[in-house]
């Protein structure tokens, strides 16, 4: 029997710096637009938009960002996949930060699995607010899927992301500005090709301070890279696909280039 996934990816306009509005937004959305849903993704740092004030933004493992999206899952019934601002001084790995670009992966059974940001975006100063990730990627097995879900400038570096026979959906939540808005489509639509995995990108849309806008261009693509649904440029919207386990295994059996990979890993996951 085929395993189907039902995704929903939320093509936002943050509200800068303003979680209540932001939560409030997304309950909304979820609530009206996704019946049917398996898996909602939304965009990165959707609480706050992609803030270098860490300080002022992030929050508690148990603050009320977290504690919201766990409760809508669990109402709602569905997967939800985002990044948070998160303050956690136990796992601090750097002398200066005990903050965390911090991916959740929140279940309908009110459980949460995490992976920090590997690739903090210097051009941007990430890595002068936020610690580096310093876990494996995280892998969650979801609907007769396996998902792999990273964060952003994840997407420039195709050596992490490489698909080591362990998930066949690849998803990307993002703050990606419309200046490299080519570079985003590019690398997504090759990350889905080179992986033979299903992709998703989340990304946000609209303008932050300082007059950054975002053009979104969020997306859900096939496993050989062909767009399955694709959002309006520069609007906020709602875009759904359905995900097929058995033409994606089918795919692998009739183009299996993965088992002419060259053999290597990585030396510090």
């Amino acid at each position: 029997m085929d395993s189907r996934l039902q995704v929903s990816v939320f093509q936002m306009d943050i509200r800068w710096e303003d979680p209540a509005e932001n939560c409030r937004r997304v309950a909304e959305w979820v609530e009206r637009e996704t019946q049917g849903a398996d898996l909602v993704v939304l965009p990165e740092m959707f609480a706050t938009g992609f803030s270098m004030a860490p300080e002022r933004i992030a929050q508690e493992m148990d603050g009320e960002v977290v504690t919201f999206m766990r409760d809508l899952a669990v109402r709602s019934g569905k997967a939800i996949i985002t990044s948070v601002a998160i303050r956690d001084h136990v796992r601090r790995t750097e002398p200066e930060t005990g903050y965390f670009n911090r991916l959740f992966f929140f279940t309908p059974d009110g459980v949460w699995l995490t992976y920090n940001k590997r690739h903090r975006f210097r051009m941007g100063g990430e890595h002068e607010h936020y610690a580096e990730g310093s876990e494996r990627r995280l892998i969650v097995h979801y609907k007769g899927f396996r998902i792999c879900p990273l964060v952003c400038y994840d997407l420039r570096f195709p050596v992490f992301a490489r698909n080591r026979g362990d998930y066949d959906v690849l998803v990307y939540v993002a703050c990606w500005p419309e200046a490299r808005r080519e570079a985003w489509k590019t690398l997504l639509r090759a990350r889905a090709i080179e992986n033979l995995a299903y992709a998703i990108g989340a990304n946000r849309c609209g303008t932050e301070p300082g007059e950054l806008p975002y053009s979104g261009d969020s997306a859900a693509i096939d496993f050989a890279g062909n767009y399955l649904a694709e959002a309006t440029p520069g609007r906020e919207e709602m875009i759904s696909a359905t995900f097929s386990l058995s033409e994606l295994e089918a795919f692998r059996r009739r183009f299996p280039a993965h088992l002419d990979a060259d053999n290597f890993t990585l030396g510090e996951e």
